[in-house]
């Protein structure tokens, strides 16, 4: 079968293109849709749908405009109520693609309109399952989005769902079955995902816990709550999206690479609420920046700290970026739905500096300086912003846990008259963290470059056992 897996690793997903005698049909695409329009030219194919397993939470989707560019078929599960032309397919409804037929197999449980599509070759032969958000490898979906968006579902009341579909929908499923799901390690959707993203259904069904038949409903629904965070607080608002439709990918990228010289880059920002997004490295952004910018490398998982830390999705948006970067930075935002990037600084921040405009700085140390700091002043204060599931994994020491997903209440327990020294894993959040509060007055924090790996790493700080994490959230 002539199926592929186009995978984006930035955003932990998946999508899939499926060909078959000059039709295809691409399943769960990203927002800007030039990669499969490509795709189908290289096959001589033409787009025919465009399945959607659910309401996503973590992306915006590249349906509406794939679909208006080609005249394919919005395709979604049972229940869905999308605010635009679509189909709304029956459980057990088929679809050709060519030669191939996919078959809709309604799996409530992650979201109530959760659809996984079975697909078979020109033979009649079972091949796989595009699952979704249903089925991950190694785990499931998690069962607590939708009650974030209807208020009458209850994390629970999804958690029996989602057991009901494994059961009943998935599990009896032939064990040759190849498993195409809609995210691999890294995504929020799901909390212990494996960093493989396909395998057999059969050795799923030996090796993942939420597809233990021993497991009762009740244990079931156990299982999967725990270890559970809140949400990124952009998941609700890409649902909607999702639902009730966007503007056009080509539209946000001609608002945002707007060119803006240094005076007309400082008159944008005072005259309007625009936030300033700097986008380089944290060894970079620190030695100087644009006063009250906040930095989030785009070398990194940019687009779902973008998501996780800027409230709203309609918030303007100026960039700072390394020059040739600005449609790159563009693209991933819009992919989380951050659509109101209004220009950029035209030469990057030399430009600024050259122009002889404010600079700020932050202040980093070496994990050995760190130590000899400490050794010098034990009361020396010192924060780690890593997830709460790192720090339980392993952690420094005498160290507090203050975690950049959570930055609001972490910075309550950060002084603003005291020095204190913030790292993370690797020096990528905690830059992110010293940049927000820095816009926010606190003037005393000091990055440690390399983070918790390069502090073990010294053998100067005492760490604490390591435990395995039973949550990657």
């Amino acid at each position: 079968m002539k199926i592929e897996q186009i995978y984006t690793g930035c955003l932990a997903h998946a999508a899939y293109y499926l060909e078959s005698n000059g039709e295809a049909a691409i399943f769960d695409p990203l927002r800007e849709v030039e990669p499969y329009l490509q795709r189908a030219a290289k096959g001589n194919a033409k787009i025919k749908y465009v399945f959607e397993t659910h309401f996503h939470a973590d992306f915006v989707s590249g349906h509406l405009d794939l679909a208006k560019k080609t005249g394919a078929k919005i395709v979604f599960g049972p229940t869905a109520k999308p605010g635009y032309d679509a189909i709304v397919a029956e459980d057990n409804q088929i679809f050709k693609v060519g030669d191939y037929s996919v078959k809709v197999i309604h799996t409530p449980g992650h979201t109530m309109e959760s659809t996984t599509y079975l697909l078979i070759d020109e033979k009649g032969n079972e091949h796989g399952i595009v699952s979704g958000d249903t089925l991950f490898i190694g785990d499931v979906g998690r069962p607590d989005l939708a009650q974030h968006v209807i208020a009458d579902l209850t994390q629970e009341k999804l958690a029996g769902h989602l057991y009901d579909s494994l059961r009943n929908k998935i599990m009896p499923l032939s064990d040759n079955l190849i498993v195409y799901p809609n995210h691999g390690a890294g995504s929020a959707c799901g909390k212990n995902m494996s960093k493989e993203t396909t395998d057999t259904l059969g050795h799923q069904k030996e090796v993942n816990y939420a597809l233990n038949p021993k497991l009762s409903k009740e244990e079931f629904i156990k299982e999967i709550l725990t270890g559970l965070t809140t949400p990124p607080g952009y998941f609700p608002q890409n649902v909607l999206m999702n639902i009730k439709g966007y503007d056009s990918f080509d539209a946000v990228m001609q608002r945002g690479i707007q060119a803006l010289s240094p005076r007309a880059f400082e008159a944008a920002a005072n005259e309007t609420n625009a936030l300033i997004l700097d986008t380089r490295s944290a060894q970079k952004f620190s030695e100087g920046f644009i006063p009250n910018s906040i930095n989030i490398g785009i070398d990194g998982s940019f687009a779902p700290w973008v998501g996780a830390l800027i409230p709203d999705v309609k918030q303007q948006i100026l960039l700072v970026t390394e020059p040739g970067r600005e449609e790159e930075v563009i693209t991933r935002m819009a992919r989380v739905g951050f659509d109101f990037c209004i220009g950029y600084l035209d030469g990057g921040f030399d430009s600024w500096e050259n122009a002889g405009m404010e600079v700020d700085m932050i202040e980093r140390v070496t994990a050995d300086q760190l130590a000899d700091l400490w050794a010098k002043d034990p009361q020396l204060l010192n924060f780690d912003v890593r997830k709460q599931s790192e720090f339980a994994s392993e952690h420094v020491l005498d160290v507090e846990n203050t975690p950049l997903d959570s930055i609001n209440e972490s910075m309550l327990r950060i002084p603003k008259d005291k020095t204190a020294y913030i790292h993370c894993a690797g020096g990528y959040r905690s830059m992110i963290f010293a940049s927000i509060l820095r816009a926010r007055g606190y003037d005393n924090l000091v990055d440690v470059i390399g983070g918790y790996k390069a502090m073990k790493e010294s053998g100067k700080f005492k760490v604490s056992d390591y435990v395995c994490p039973t949550t990657l959230l």
